[in-house]
């Protein structure tokens, strides 16, 4: 499989992408359960770019091989906290929409409202949007694993 573009995006597009970005950093959100919910989120759609890259940040972060092999099945180990299983519980909700989905229930909402705070929830809800954005552009124009960007 090839990528079907070599630059898909412009400098105007690139610009507000990184002010998206500083927003989500800025909200006050431990880069650790960041890099959990774009892996997952990453994992959910397929994306091999956007995962192979989540793998490479969380590993900047201190995040270990046993943790990152057991996101995918975050709810049948003992690696992940409380506030972490909210996090994963809330970006699986609100990338799985497809028709008939439940989607965001209060019952996920309020799971992670009681560990991240207004402010917490706007930088985490940003990054699983973030994420499925760049996941369908990657998967769409068919990226590779391993391409730096």
């Amino acid at each position: 499989m090839e990528a079907r573009m070599k630059s898909p995006a412009n400098a105007d597009v690139m610009t507000a992408i990184q002010h998206l970005y500083k927003a989500i950093h800025a909200g006050g959100v431990d880069p650790r359960v960041l890099g959990l919910v774009h892996l997952r989120a990453s994992q959910i759609n397929g994306c091999s770019p956007c995962v192979f890259a989540g793998v490479a940040a969380a590993k900047k972060h201190g995040e270990t091989d046993e943790r990152l092999h057991n996101v995918v099945t975050w709810r049948e180990t003992p690696f992940f906290t409380e506030a972490e299983r909210a996090a994963l519980a809330l970006t699986e909700a609100a990338t799985r929409i497809q028709d008939g989905a439940p989607g965001v229930t209060d019952e996920i909402w309020d799971a992670a409202a009681a560990h991240f705070d207004e402010k917490q929830l706007a930088a985490i809800n940003l990054e699983i949007a973030m994420t499925n954005f760049f996941n369908r552009i990657n998967r769409t124009n068919r990226e590779q694993a391993g391409k730096t960007w």
